[in-house]
């Protein structure tokens, strides 16, 4: 099953467990140290490349070192990087994440080649062949906010492509400007703080109905510990999380959105598919970094009996 990721990529150098930063030119010693590929595109495509489907993956990336580990990582994880653009004199985006010992995760951040995105880059006969797109941080990448691309969106929406959004940053500004591409989705899946920015609403609840009114078929809202809220025009209802282990959660929502597409290719409920997304992040929390702990769709299902 063909998917399409959009969107951004990120190379995250992650160190666990962090308990704090040291002094001058102290050294501390840590358990582990990982390159991964992540961000809301990159990510995504290697969990659900893990999770059985086919996937292409568009965006940009720099000329840079950090660059060819990405490019390396993901085709060596299985996913087509042959759409990813590179930009020459350009940095590729990245981030540095020392995880704390409860599995949180401060990061240091560079935007890099992400910003730069636009529907130029992307392969528009590539995406009218997908089965599903994910949109992943639409609003950073906001040179995607194209009229033009918004019409393709349409069209394929319209031949039965199924189209998810994510999102990356807590920006007001850039979450407001994401609301854009809803009339053009079928299901965002903001976190909790993302959904409030994003509508300026005082609840969950709020949030949510006022992104489903902007168009897309569902809204899923991930909470965390607290597990997720869907909302569709149907009603509402709250899937728990599933107990695990955490060792960092870096990652969780993309393997959410991973495993949510996937149930809906297989041809689940909304609600059954969100209880997917709901495994899939529960194992990439036991693991550090975003690509962490999915092995294959069997085993991740496996935590739901």
């Amino acid at each position: 099953m063909t998917v399409v990721t959009v969107g951004v990529h990120i190379a995250d150098i992650l160190a666990r467990p962090v308990e704090h930063i040291p002094e001058g030119q102290d050294t501390v010693l840590v358990d582990q140290i990982r390159l991964t590929a992540a961000g809301a595109a990159a990510g995504t495509a290697v969990d659900l490349v893990k999770l059985g489907n086919d996937v292409v993956t568009m965006g940009a990336i720099g000329d840079d070192e950090l660059g060819d580990f990405l490019l390396m990582v993901l085709a060596k994880r299985g996913v087509d990087v042959s759409c990813l653009a590179r930009r020459a004199g350009e940095q590729t985006a990245a981030s540095i994440l020392p995880i704390r010992p409860d599995g949180g995760r401060p990061s240091f951040h560079v935007p890099g080649a992400n910003l730069s995105v636009t529907y130029a880059d992307l392969d528009a006969g590539v995406l009218r062949g997908a089965r599903a797109i994910h949109l992943g941080g639409m609003d950073v990448t906001f040179g995607l906010g194209d009229p033009a691309f918004f019409a393709l969106l349409d069209e394929v929406r319209a031949a039965g492509t199924i189209i998810a959004m994510d999102l990356l940053s807590e920006m007001p500004d850039l979450l407001g400007m994401a609301r854009a591409f809803l009339p053009h989705v079928d299901y965002v899946l903001p976190n909790e703080s993302q959904a409030l920015l994003m509508t300026g609403a005082a609840d969950i609840a709020t949030a949510a109905a006022a992104l489903l009114s902007d168009g897309p078929r569902g809204v899923l809202v991930t909470l965390g510990e607290e597990g997720s809220l869907v909302v569709t025009e149907s009603g509402s209802e709250r899937v728990p999380a599933l107990k695990t282990d955490v060792a960092d959660t870096t990652g969780c929502g993309d393997a959410y959105c991973a495993g949510f597409l996937t149930g809906l290719l297989h041809g689940q409920d909304v609600l059954t598919a969100a209880r997917w997304g709901t495994a899939a992040a529960a194992r990439v929390a036991t693991g550090l970094g975003s690509d962490a702990g999915i092995t294959d769709l069997e085993s991740t299902l496996r935590m739901l009996t």
